[in-house]
């Protein structure tokens, strides 16, 4: 849903999504948003579109469903076995969420 939105639209999510965020943590204005995000587990706008929605540019006429259909194997073949190897659709979108959490805040 995000691929392809011009940068000043993925900013504004960004700024809502940072409102929300001091809005449940009580956070000043002014204080540094990321460890806010982090406590929260919630990923950046830009690094949900960078992890899971950047489609290529393969050629411009090709569908959008074609360029899918090109990049799903490659993202799901980048997970790690764990992340793959779920046993339900919940387990599996728990790990995933942890593994591009860990991978943005740099944990290991």
């Amino acid at each position: 849903l995000l691929s392809g939105l011009p940068n000043y639209a993925i900013r504004s999510l960004q700024l809502v999504q940072n409102a929300a965020a001091r809005l449940l943590t009580k956070t000043r204005k002014y204080d540094h948003i990321t460890p806010v995000l982090a406590s929260l587990h919630w990923l950046p706008v830009q690094a949900r579109d960078a992890a899971l929605l950047v489609i290529p540019s393969i050629n411009k006429k090709i569908a959008w469903l074609q360029s899918i259909a090109y990049h799903a194997p490659y993202l799901w073949n980048t997970l790690p076995l764990h992340v793959k190897e779920a046993s339900s659709a919940e387990n599996f979108k728990s790990r995933l969420k942890t593994h591009l959490y860990s991978l943005h805040y740099s944990l290991p």
